[in-house]
């Protein structure tokens, strides 16, 4: 059998039942990488009451559960077995016990069940989800059910486990954890799909309309290639940012999600990290983020009565923005002798935009240290700063 607490609801609505919308929902392979994102999609919606069937779950747990579903989410199943022959057990032996189960009840509820691209494939693996949707096949045409079958490619994700079936879950736990990357092929490729797509499909499937009999065929539309070397290349980015700071364009869906799915494999002591003070007279700077097309950002701590700045950009923007304090920022165009005050605190959360061809200053006016924060539209660059040095006051 596989996967604890058939039948355990997940606090059912109010007058359950009575709604003719309510369903009842069974999630196979609950405890799961797959399951556990389901789980807690499917609690945020309402009248719906949740089952789950895990590992240590019993056959009568398994059957109390089908004769309640209006929907069954079949994830469970076996990936990297010590015997091979528990690919038989635990794939296409379980997806055969619950169609039995099933017609033994007289029931005919949805079945979602989660396959692999491999299923297309001779290996053991394969083999075992190809039989595995063959017996939900014969059940939807014997008993009059409804199925849909997923065959998913390369699943990337948060609670996705390293060492397991997922590489890009190896090389993002590898990689938060200081542990080498073994890569036998870099240019070989893989297709990956995100988890949240996955569930998003799934989720579609509690008001998909299909015919009894029927057994569809799905796959998650969006995807991306990728080779082995260019993925573990990407994970070893976001590892250094933390050091150079420059985090990678998350104008790119799939590196954005990426990115979220290195996190998520950190080690909770290691969430967070310092940045490199520099202080001087004036008192303390520290770089936080850069990107190309973004820029970058930066906050500093000035004492009393010191003043910043005195420079102008020719093509650089920059934003200030007081945290803390009271400061005074001044401007006079390059061209002109006319100065233009802003005063700002840390209360009021004013930004000030710095244009181009204007010298400028902020100074704290207050009795305490100045916090700000500070935007600039292009990285710092020592060969090319395109910063001049000017006094805002004559």
């Amino acid at each position: 059998m596989s996967h604890a607490n058939a039948g355990v609801d997940q606090t059912p609505p109010p007058q359950l039942g009575k709604n003719p919308a309510s369903k009842t929902v069974l999630v196979t392979g609950s405890a799961g990488f797959i399951g556990q994102n389901l789980l807690q999609a499917l609690q945020g919606k309402e009248h719906l009451r949740v089952l789950r069937f895990e590992r240590e779950s019993t056959a009568q747990e398994l059957q109390s559960a089908l004769l309640a579903a209006d929907v069954v989410f079949h994830l469970a199943g076996v990936n990297r077995p010590v015997d091979p022959g528990e690919f038989t057990t635990g794939n296409t032996g379980l997806t055969e016990t619950i169609c039995r189960i099933l017609a033994e009840l007289g029931r005919a509820p949805l079945i979602v069940m989660s396959s692999s691209i491999q299923a297309e494939l001779d290996n053991p693996y394969g083999i075992s989800k190809r039989e595995a949707e063959l017996a939900l096949q014969k059940w939807a045409r014997q008993q009059g059910g409804r199925a849909a079958v997923w065959r998913l490619k390369n699943v990337f994700g948060k609670w996705c486990r390293p060492n397991y079936n997922s590489v890009t879950a190896t090389f993002c736990h590898n990689v938060a954890h200081g542990l080498p990357v073994q890569i036998n092929d870099p240019l070989r490729e893989l297709e990956l799909i995100y988890i949240d797509d996955v569930i998003e499909g799934f989720c579609q499937e509690l008001d998909a309309q299909l015919d009894q009999g029927e057994l569809l065929f799905r796959s998650v539309a969006k995807s991306r290639r990728i080779t082995l070397g260019e993925l573990a290349g990407l994970i070893e980015g976001f590892r250094n940012s933390r050091h150079t700071l420059e985090l990678p364009s998350f104008q790119d869906e799939f590196i954005q999600r990426l990115y979220a799915t290195y996190l998520s494999h950190l080690d909770p002591s290691a969430f967070a990290y310092r940045l490199t003070q520099r202080s001087d007279a004036r008192g303390s700077l520290a770089e936080f983020i850069k990107q190309p097309h973004f820029g970058q950002v930066f906050v500093s701590r000035t004492l009393p009565g010191v003043t910043r700045g005195n420079h102008f950009h020719h093509t650089k923007t920059e934003k200030f923005l007081v945290l803390e304090g009271e400061a005074v920022i001044r401007f006079r165009a390059i061209t002109g002798d006319r100065v233009i005050e802003y005063k700002v605190n840390g209360r009021e959360f004013q930004v000030v935009d710095i244009p181009p061809g204007y010298t400028h200053s902020i100074e704290n006016v207050g009795s305490t240290e100045l916090v700000t924060l500070f935007w600039a539209s292009e990285i710092f660059d020592r060969q090319k700063p395109d910063v001049y040095f000017q006094n805002v006051l004559p």
